[in-house]
């Protein structure tokens, strides 16, 4: 349980950690520089650098251009010791759309690229896929009952604090590995911030790029009864691409619901939608994955 320190909510001081992490420093007008957190894994986050990198992005354009996609690359993995560097480079300027691309660094090597597409708020056709079924999140275990019986089992890093609250709809990677390898299975979780959002679109779109690399890989895990901290894997992120769909609000529960069409040759390819807890579609993601058994 996460409890309060000096009167603020535990949740709400881990969130403001992360959101710290998104408040970059400006080092010149198409330059940024970002931190991680003290208490890391032994590489940064691709969430993080990605969220970080589409901060970037937007401080360089016009609140009225909401970012509509990103593709991003891997490059290496980062060090959470040094910080992290983001030049931005303004590709375009159009009527409609704007284009940068976001290199990171660390030093001179480059750890993340990418592009990113910005566009003015229009009205046209609109449908989208429906949201699937699933139980409310309340009445969902939470994270940490979910990680109590396996503590033992996962080398520590479900200790860690978490700035959302997660509820899983179906058996997180380390439950459902019992069950023996379930290709096909669709993973379904529910987030919500632990704490105030400021209201600020950028950092609401950019909070959802941070948790679209959360739990994406869980589907292609559940696929082979395989669990990261049990299994001795190799597991990174290759490439990463979203589309916003929809104006972005994370002031409540959203809903990840992530698939692994095909795994081979070391890779998986995994897929999830965004739904906001009224059932608008709000983002899609396509991750490729590494993955190897050692």
């Amino acid at each position: 349980m996460q409890r309060d320190v000096d009167g603020v909510p535990r949740g709400q001081l881990v969130l403001d950690g992360l959101l710290q992490l998104l408040a970059l420093q400006q080092l010149g007008e198409d330059l940024f520089r970002g931190v991680s957190p003290e208490r890391s894994p032994v590489r940064v986050f691709g969430g993080q650098v990605a969220a970080q990198a589409l901060t970037a992005a937007g401080r360089t354009v016009g609140a009225d251009r909401p970012v509509h996609s990103l593709h991003g690359y891997f490059v290496r993995a980062g060090d959470p010791r040094i910080p992290i560097d983001y030049q931005v480079e303004r590709i375009r300027d159009g009527r409609s759309f704007t284009t940068r691309r976001v290199t990171a660094l660390q030093g001179e090597q480059v750890i993340f690229t990418m592009a990113a597409s910005f566009q003015v708020r229009e009205v046209g056709v609109d449908h989208a896929t429906a949201a699937p079924v699933t139980p409310d999140p309340e009445s969902l275990p939470t994270y940490a009952e979910r990680v109590a019986p396996f503590q033992d089992q996962l080398s520590g890093w479900g200790r860690f604090p978490r700035p959302f609250d997660v509820r899983y709809v179906n058996d997180p990677p380390w439950q459902s590995r019992l069950a023996g390898p379930r290709p096909g299975l669709r993973n379904q979780v529910w987030f919500r911030p632990d704490g105030v959002v400021p209201d600020d679109d950028l950092v609401h779109v950019c909070l959802l790029a941070y948790l679209s690399d959360l739990t994406l890989l869980d589907s292609l895990l559940a696929s082979h009864a395989l669990t990261h901290g049990t299994d001795q894997l190799q597991l990174a992120s290759l490439d990463h691409a979203m589309w916003f769909h929809r104006p972005v609000r994370l002031d409540d529960w959203v809903l990840y619901d992530t698939e692994s069409p095909s795994a081979a040759g070391g890779r998986g390819l995994v897929t999830g939608r965004f739904f906001a807890r009224d059932g608008a579609m709000m983002a899609t993601v396509v991750q490729e994955g590494l993955i190897r058994i050692r």
